[in-house]
């Protein structure tokens, strides 16, 4: 009951930062920066599972971003300055001819999975980047609308799920963080969500969020442009960031009837000042006059990326502190209901 996870990114330590701008330069051979990714994991693994994390993830500490590091893998995408400065600006994109075919296990996702897995005894969520959001940094010299290049992503990212499932993968998350910029597209997006999963026999969450570029939101609003399109995504979890702006939208949920899994966000990524627990309890426990117990997930609003590893680490220790002081409260309360039953007197 209230199982604690993360989004999908943590921390970028400076060092690591740093090493993958020199590899950008050539002076890191991209042997060495993916010897020193596995060292970043295993890292951010024993990070997760010491805080006391549920479902941990690989912190997506492979990716310079929640674009390239797809598009630069994805067949028929080409990079026309595949040289940049930073490791966190985004390349230029564009396809000139339609994607070919899609070979499950290409994009090499699957390997990621398959090296998070061996060093943790924990479920392992491994998320990834919608084809919506990655559309938006593409230009399209191909395709006679939006639409086709949309779900031509789509069908590439379908291929690579099922890769995903094959490697032992069982929790996958899709991403959309650019969604909440483009609000009139919800349809579309939700329609290459169904793409994305369709046939995949996995447990599937879908994150919105108003975006993380450098610990700012790209946009501000509420979720109801959502609802009701996400009604007919195939996913089984919904993912919200809640922290930073609000609970207010806990409403559209019941109002639209939404009685799947949400994964809540209660602890804010865009500011350093870390959280109590009595304050993630308190969260929690008004999300829980609109959602089930057995149907809410804790996690931060968005991924750690942004914040400095201390600061990761105190956050997520007290998301898991307060997720454990609610968990107590209604395990108590559960066992003292039958006790309280049974004293009810009986009218005759």
């Amino acid at each position: 009951m209230l199982p604690t996870t993360v989004v999908g990114s943590y921390s970028v330590p400076e060092w690591l930062e740093r090493l993958k701008d020199d590899h950008l330069q050539r002076r890191v051979s991209a042997d060495h920066l993916e010897e020193i990714h596995q060292v970043a994991i295993k890292a951010a693994l024993k990070d997760q599972e010491q805080a006391g994390i549920d479902v941990v993830s690989d912190g997506e500490l492979r990716r310079d971003n929640d674009i390239d590091y797809l598009l630069s893998r994805i067949p028929g995408v080409s990079i026309a300055k595949p040289a940049k400065l930073h490791y966190f600006d985004y390349y230029q994109a564009q396809v000139d001819t339609e994607l070919p075919e899609p070979v499950p296990g290409s994009l090499g996702l699957a390997d990621d999975y398959r090296f998070t897995a061996q060093y943790t005894d924990r479920p392992v969520k491994f998320s990834f980047t919608g084809p919506f959001s990655l559309s938006r940094h593409i230009e399209n010299r191909a395709y006679p609308g939006e639409r086709d290049l949309v779900l031509a992503l789509a069908r590439g990212l379908n291929a690579e799920a099922h890769a995903l499932v094959e490697a032992g993968a069982r929790l996958l998350q899709i991403d959309e963080p650019f969604l909440a910029g483009y609000t009139d597209q919800v349809d579309l997006a939700i329609e290459a969500v169904n793409t994305v999963v369709a046939g995949v026999e996995a447990s599937w969450a879908l994150h919105v969020c108003y975006g993380n570029r450098h610990a700012r939101p790209l946009w501000e609003g509420h979720y109801s442009f959502l609802f009701p399109a996400v009604l007919e995504a195939r996913v089984e979890r919904l993912t919200l960031e809640f922290a930073r702006k609000g609970y207010d939208d806990l409403a559209l949920l019941a109002e639209y009837g939404w009685d799947r899994e949400l994964g809540l966000g209660v602890i804010d990524v865009k500011t350093p000042q870390v959280e109590t627990p009595e304050l993630v309890a308190s969260r929690i426990r008004r999300a829980l006059d609109v959602v089930a117990a057995d149907r809410l997930i804790v996690n931060p609003d968005c991924g750690l990326r942004h914040l400095p590893v201390d600061v990761a680490r105190a956050k997520l220790r007290a998301m898991v502190e307060g997720a454990a002081e609610v968990r107590s409260d209604l395990t108590l309360n559960a066992a003292f209901r039958p006790v309280l039953d049974s004293e009810v007197p009986v009218s005759t």
